[in-house]
């Protein structure tokens, strides 16, 4: 006690602000809450510890110790917190996965209405913008320099009489902004209505799409598309233009597009196949997440993984634990954590920096250039053919063995008593790419892929009898010709 007045705790005060400004964040710049509490929670805990720590030592050199103890009120405020962000989490959850129907439940029942909106013509190559609040957009092209909008009016009532006027709100309008024109509603204010749009617009203009809830398709573009997306499925296909995504939930398909794919934000599982140019992937996307042939290469940034592949002939695929990549002409980096990895066919230099997963690499052909791989609490696998050459330097700290299928007067192999391991040296007389692998409790085994196993012997086939030339052969039977007629 100072001055006859109670010292008062600063961690009710600062929580309060640290919460606030986590919900503030989550509802105006689409912090994930839930991402936050998975990986980091502990935080809460040592945040609070430091600050009592911080309060006892001011209390004793006052001469009131007791004065920082931890209160049940503090208890209860943190509870209280907690609980109410895992509220948070259960809505957006909700949102998300539920129905629209189980969502809105108690609102009154589902009717739709035509939508109709008269044509404007417009040149071949405008700027086009769609807004739209709640509903469905699907866009597609034409050879008309028109924009045409159709589609459905949903509006929901106790009665077909109540949604009809509430849909008899609704309007669409095309209206010229800037050096193009923008498609959005009016009269949509009401939570209970939401507009499914079908736009047709020419082959040529540039498309920007603004959609808070609903999902998005765009087919047939021959320019750049954006798509900025708040819940909702996106599906792009058979565009010549880039393609840029900005999204906060949601899956994401994108095909056959002849132009780079760039997909930001948050979401669930993405699949992009058949892009002649790359693929950029920044955010936090829960998978899976899958990418079949981008010519130019793949660059993939999230918390956890930082991937650059600059070029992918085969197939990509991250999620459940796992990240599989086949078929990588080009360089290779890559690094993560908590995925077990797997490698096969990479052209080009290759460096993973790893934990927590088990990394395996195998190569149907030798390598041509440097192999490096650093793994930490899990163990690494490296298939070649028996044919390679390479120089190696490979370092197990705490394991039980390196486990080699290759042999050589130039390969030396030592440990230590504490479960050390070390390979070095060079296999083979050809060009010799460099392969450094290091590892820490885990294990370690340097394989020969299966085509150079020893294949089994094949059975004796049977063979026919040769007649002996000592043993004649048996003389065929003659016919005996008839008897000749006697002369009179």
């Amino acid at each position: 006690m100072v001055n006859g007045r109670p010292r008062r705790s600063l961690f009710p005060g600062l929580v309060l602000i640290s919460v606030g400004l986590i919900l503030l964040f989550h509802q105006y710049r689409g912090f994930d809450i839930f991402h936050l509490f998975w990986h980091w929670w502990p935080l809460m805990l040592i945040f609070w510890g430091l600050i009592k720590l911080f309060e006892r030592t001011a209390a004793a050199r006052s001469g009131d110790p007791g004065s920082a103890r931890v209160t049940a009120g503090e208890v209860f405020l943190v509870v209280g917190l907690l609980a109410l962000l895992g509220i948070v989490v259960a809505v957006d959850y909700g949102k998300q996965h539920l129905p629209g129907d189980v969502v809105d439940f108690g609102r009154g029942d589902k009717f739709d209405f035509e939508l109709e909106v008269a044509p404007k013509e417009i040149p071949a190559d405008a700027r086009i913008t769609i807004r739209n609040g709640r509903g469905d957009i699907s866009v597609h092209s034409s050879d008309e320099h028109q924009i045409r909008v159709s589609g459905k009016k949903n509006a929901k009532g106790w009665s077909e009489t109540e949604a009809r006027k509430l849909a008899d709100r609704a309007s669409v309008e095309i209206v010229p902004l800037g050096d193009g024109y923008e498609i959005h509603p009016s009269g949509t204010g009401d939570s209970r209505l939401s507009l499914d749009l079908e736009v047709s617009v020419p082959k040529k203009s540039l498309l920007t799409i603004r959609n808070e809830k609903g999902d998005i398709t765009v087919s047939d573009m021959a320019t750049p598309v954006t798509i900025i997306s708040g819940t909702g499925d996106i599906e792009v296909r058979n565009t010549s233009g880039d393609v840029s995504i900005d999204t906060h939930k949601g899956d994401i398909k994108v095909s056959d597009t002849n132009g780079n794919v760039k997909i930001a934000g948050h979401g669930g599982e993405v699949n992009v196949s058949s892009a002649t140019g790359g693929l950029t992937l920044d955010g936090e996307f829960f998978g899976p997440i899958t990418a079949d042939k981008v010519a130019k290469g793949v660059r993939f940034i999230s918390q956890r993984t930082d991937l650059t592949l600059t070029q992918l002939a085969g197939h990509l695929e991250a999620g459940s634990g796992n990240l599989e990549i086949t078929d990588a002409p080009g360089n290779l980096n890559l690094r993560t954590n908590r995925y077990d990895v797997t490698i096969e066919n990479a052209g080009g230099k290759v460096k993973v920096d790893n934990r927590d997963g088990n990394v395996e690499l195998r190569f149907s052909s030798p390598p041509k250039e440097d192999i490096e791989v650093s793994n930490a609490a899990a163990g690494i696998t490296l298939s070649l053919p028996g044919s390679a050459s390479f120089d190696i330097l490979a370092d197990c700290h705490s394991c039980d063995d390196i486990n080699s299928e290759f042999s050589a007067d130039t390969l030396k192999k030592t440990s230590t008593e504490s479960g050390d391991y070390h390979l070095e040296g060079k296999y083979g007389s050809g060009r010799s790419p460099k392969i450094t692998l290091k590892t820490s409790y885990g294990s370690m085994s340097l394989r020969r892929t299966s085509s150079d196993l020893p294949a089994p012997p094949a059975p004796p086939r049977a063979k026919a009898p040769t007649p002996s030339l000592a043993t004649p052969a048996t003389p065929r039977a003659k016919t005996p010709a008839p008897p000749k007629a006697e002369k009179p």
